[in-house]
């Protein structure tokens, strides 16, 4: 079976270190917020939501990195997460982001809709 893909923005909307560009995910039965963004050259999604308790990591409206732009930062509980994997890197946090798979090509960032979503482990 080929992996459908579902396109979600131009390459050029995510910019390194900068907004995010939400969408919404099946996950566990429920309609969930995701979220894509950019680091160190590459795109980057995982669902909205904090492994210390589940709210949206958003500081502001797609605002998910700390100001160095170098964490992805819960505004709630300053949880920190490293933006390449997921992985929680300080703060009260638990295992890792659930990672969405994404795809970038030829101008376009795409998501993987039949990707089944699994909270990282490290």
């Amino acid at each position: 079976m080929i992996d459908a893909v579902q396109a979600l923005c131009s390459s050029n909307e995510l910019r390194e270190a900068g907004d995010a560009v939400g969408f919404d995910v099946a996950y566990a039965g429920q309609t969930c917020r995701a979220f894509a963004v950019r680091f160190d050259g590459q795109p980057y999604a995982y669902l909205n939501r904090c492994t210390h308790v589940a709210m949206e990591l958003d500081w502001q409206p797609n605002r998910v990195f700390d100001p160095t732009g170098q964490w992805l930062v819960c505004a709630s509980h300053g949880a920190e997460y490293r933006p390449d994997t997921g992985e929680c890197a300080g703060g009260p946090c638990r295992g890792g982001l659930v990672k969405v798979q994404l795809s970038e090509d030829h101008g376009v960032v795409s998501w993987h809709p039949a990707y089944n979503l699994q909270p990282l482990v490290f």
